[in-house]
């Protein structure tokens, strides 16, 4: 809730009509003016962002609900700002309160809102354009200095029980009687009869100071909070009053209630959701596919490749036609283990939101797949052969890195009459290819709106964003993936390297020795280069 405080009264303490009355007349808030509230937040008002229909806000001393002494009975919106009108109920503090106004001790309104629609400017002021309106308390102490209060009626009324004031019965003021003979010692005789110093005795008991209570110490408001119900409360009382009592001059210049006052009440913030600086991706294994491990009973298995092709020949009559016998190689693939584990003590599963362990765990999950996807680029450069072929990166000239691929492309072809489907890359040599640029400074590969082309002739193109697989230089799928060492340059047929993948998940274990908990999430793991003819790799000068 912001609560806004308005600044200045003037005070008229007849009626506007001249009969008796118990109401405050003034500007609640004025409109397009800015104002600091308590918690340092800026805030304006537009005009019709207060409601004037609806449940009528109640009216408080200090915000504090626990005191209150009326209501707003009347609003109307103009264009300087929201007025209103409050009945202040005939109670002894409503009493209070229109004495206070009266004397000038209560100058100024603050109202309690909570804005429904709302946006910032360019300096971070808080733009309300709807709030509902809670209530309006009489404070000391003002934000906004355009809004005040213009009248004051507080006269009293011929008959006490027109306005609804409680009245003394006669079997109150004899219990008083005889409460006061009780204790004869206690009278002077030159006092007023007893039954009068009883109804004057209740009538002090209107304006009597508050009771001083000593700021209690650490230890005794500890145990206060721990027994709780009215220890606590009173316990708690005594805690604010003696802080408001040596509050400096700075605090009480623009308090309504610190938060001091209700340091019980104050939940301890976690802004959610968690903010996530990894992406957990795994750009080299979601580009070529993870195929299902073998289910061997084996830390190995085997995956056939051909090495010696049967052949075929022109055949001279009556002479043996070509014979070739075809060589497999029994090519042992071993499986990896990745795993990781985090243990929780049973206080972080018990003290805090059940969300809190799915964050943890979901971590656990993403550094799973980030380490997979490590293992498969660092065993993809592994097996790749040399292009020979090297790019020179100058502005205006992509000569090189034209015959950099096509020369790549033709090693694999020449092998095996494929082409390579995908071009992989660290980051920094994305950044080059998006950067690379033709001889009239246009870019080489680019982007393109839906099906039109931004730019005619180009090499290929870019979808119009910075993203890892956006671009597709010369019909390669692009992929970007920074476990990938600085100046890597693949351009590879994808069926040349395969990837395998059993993923178990979550196992957990209690620890009663640490009241703990330790979770692991783990799978298994394989890559296999079935042909290192179709990695090609191209050096970046």
């Amino acid at each position: 809730m912001i609560r806004l405080t308005p600044t200045s009264i003037t005070v008229d303490a007849a009626a506007a009509d001249g009969l008796p009355s118990r109401s405050i007349t003034g500007v609640a808030v004025t409109y397009d003016e800015t104002a600091t509230v308590l918690d340092g937040t800026k805030v304006r008002f537009l005009q019709g962002s207060l409601p004037v229909t609806g449940r009528d806000p109640k009216l408080y001393m200090q915000h504090d609900p626990n005191q209150i002494v009326g209501k707003v009975v009347e609003r109307v919106d103009t264009a300087q700002g929201m007025m209103f009108t409050a009945k202040i109920s005939a109670t002894r503090l409503g009493d209070e309160a229109l004495t206070l106004a009266n004397d000038g001790v209560i100058d100024a309104v603050s109202v309690g809102v909570t804005p429904t629609k709302f946006r910032y400017d360019d300096e971070g002021v808080m733009i309300v354009e709807a709030a509902t309106w809670q209530e309006l308390s009489l404070v000391s102490e003002g934000a906004f200095s355009g809004a005040v209060i213009t009248d004051v009626a507080a006269s009293a009324p011929d008959d006490p029980a027109a306005e609804g004031i409680p009245q003394t019965e006669p079997e109150a003021d004899i219990q008083s009687t005889q409460q006061q003979t009780k204790e004869p010692e206690m009278t002077d005789k030159n006092e007023t009869p007893i039954v009068e110093a009883a109804t004057a005795t209740v009538d002090k008991l209107w304006a009597q100071p508050a009771r001083e209570f000593k700021m209690p110490s650490p230890g005794e408001y500890l145990a206060a909070m721990h027994i709780g119900g009215d220890t606590y409360a009173k316990v708690n009382q005594a805690f604010q009053f003696a802080n408001r009592k040596n509050q400096s001059a700075l605090q009480a210049a623009a308090g309504d209630i610190l938060t001091t006052d209700t340091p019980g009440l104050l939940p301890v913030p976690v802004l959610g959701p968690l903010f996530q600086d990894l992406n957990f991706v795994r750009p080299v294994v979601t580009a070529l596919g993870a195929r299902a491990m073998p289910n061997t009973p084996s830390k190995t298995f085997i995956r056939p490749t051909i090495t010696t092709h049967t052949s075929a020949a022109t055949q001279t009559e009556g002479a043996a036609a070509s014979a070739t016998t075809m060589v497999i190689a029994s090519n042992v693939v071993t499986k990896t283990t990745v795993a990781g584990q985090v243990t929780l003590s049973v206080q972080d599963m018990d003290f805090t939101d059940p969300a809190a362990m799915n964050l943890i765990l979901n971590d656990l999950a993403g550094e799973y797949l980030i380490a997979t996807d490590n293992i498969a680029a660092d065993n993809m450069v592994a097996g790749k052969t040399a292009s020979g072929s090297t790019w020179t990166v100058t502005a205006g000239n992509p000569t090189t890195l034209v015959n950099s691929l096509f020369d790549a492309a033709r090693e694999i072809a020449e092998d095996s009459n494929y082409f390579p489907t995908h071009l992989f890359v660290s980051p920094d040599v994305w950044e080059k290819l998006g950067s690379q640029l033709d001889n009239s400074l246009r870019p080489l590969f680019p982007a393109v709106n839906g099906q039109n082309f931004v730019q005619q002739n180009g090499l290929g193109t870019a979808s119009g964003n910075l993203t890892y697989n956006a671009m597709n230089p010369l019909g390669l799928q692009l992929v970007v993936d920074n476990n990938f060492a600085a100046s890597t340059m693949l351009v590879v047929y994808a069926p040349g390297f395969e990837v395998y993948e059993q993923q178990k998940g979550i196992l957990s274990v209690e620890v009663p020795s640490t009241l703990s908990r330790t979770f692991s999430y783990y799978g298994y793991f394989a890559t296999f280069v079935a042909k290192s003819s179709f990695i090609q790799s191209i050096a970046i000068a």
